[in-house]
């Protein structure tokens, strides 16, 4: 069960990862320079699965989702596929939970940038593109790493809302959390513990990675 979990996980958190750091570098971006009504609203709903308890996320998922959601019916009749109970649901559900650490951070790194080296680079004839790619993302780039490391991380722990859209099914949806769960409820302590100091492994790798980023440079 522990490979199995583990696999899963990586997998999931994967593919997580990736949508999270490319939508929530996108997301950070648009409320980081973007001047439009609304954005401190859209910045508050955005956020909403971080302060929200994980169950409530994963009901608001099933009510958008399931094979009776506003998306998730429509989807059913048409292909008789739904997303819920697949890992693709633990995908939704990891991305969900975790990409507004990825959003405040891309925020607050690209706020920080100087707009005075990206007006140079316009003026040395660069557009508005390259100017992100070659001055902004690179200014940036330390806090939305950061970023990526911590939603990852966040990702990797999700239960709640995954255990509403994705169930635990074992092979298929169980991810290490669920893994723990199941162990638990089981009497299992040792496989429990196993699975817990895994865990616990990454999240102290994590935290570390992300105190080093933070460090200036030639700190101590």
């Amino acid at each position: 069960m522990i490979q199995d979990a583990l696999k899963l996980s990586l997998l999931v958190v994967s593919v997580a990862t990736v949508i999270i750091a490319l939508a929530g570098t996108a997301l950070g971006f648009l409320l980081a320079r973007g001047r439009f009504w609304g954005k401190e609203l859209l910045d508050a709903t955005l956020t909403l699965p971080m302060v929200l308890p994980p169950t409530v996320t994963g009901y608001y998922l099933i009510l958008l989702l399931g094979r009776r959601g506003w998306l998730g019916a429509p989807l059913y009749a048409l292909t008789g596929w739904s997303v819920t109970f697949t890992w693709i649901a633990a995908v939704v559900a990891s991305t969900v939970v975790a990409i507004p650490l990825m959003i405040k951070s891309a925020r607050a790194a690209l706020e920080s940038v100087n707009p005075d080296y990206e007006t140079a680079s316009r003026v040395m004839g660069k557009g508005e593109w390259e100017t992100f790619f070659r001055v902004t993302l690179p200014l940036a780039g330390k806090g939305i790493l950061a970023g990526v490391i911590l939603s990852f991380a966040r990702a990797f722990g999700e239960f709640g809302a995954t255990m509403m859209l994705a169930g635990n099914i074992r092979g298929k949806t169980q991810t290490m959390p669920l893994a723990i769960y199941e162990a638990m409820a089981a009497g299992e302590d040792a496989q429990a513990t196993w699975l817990a100091l895994v865990l616990t492994g990454i999240s102290i790798t994590v935290v570390y990675i992300t105190n080093r980023l933070a460090r200036p440079v030639g700190g101590r």
